[in-house]
């Protein structure tokens, strides 16, 4: 295996684990506490904004270990 693909491995299986964690931990709660369909329709839309937060977060913290990695390395 490349380190390409050893690579878009890695990335696939975290954006695998992401997306198992988000369902898990905040899809099934929000639409288990609502009864109505509208509801838990607008419960599972409000809950991207969560996941898009989570995914900025972690983002940031991605970039901020390329920005200072001169200084972690050494």
């Amino acid at each position: 295996m490349s380190n390409q693909s050893i690579t878009y491995l890695v990335v696939a299986a975290c954006g695998v684990c992401v997306l198992v964690a988000y369902v898990a931990l905040i899809l099934a709660p929000a639409w288990t506490a609502f009864g109505r369909l509208w509801e838990r329709l607008a419960a599972t839309f409000l809950s991207l904004y969560v996941l898009l937060a989570f995914i900025a977060i972690g983002l940031a913290g991605g970039l901020a270990v390329i920005w200072f990695w001169d200084s972690i390395a050494a």
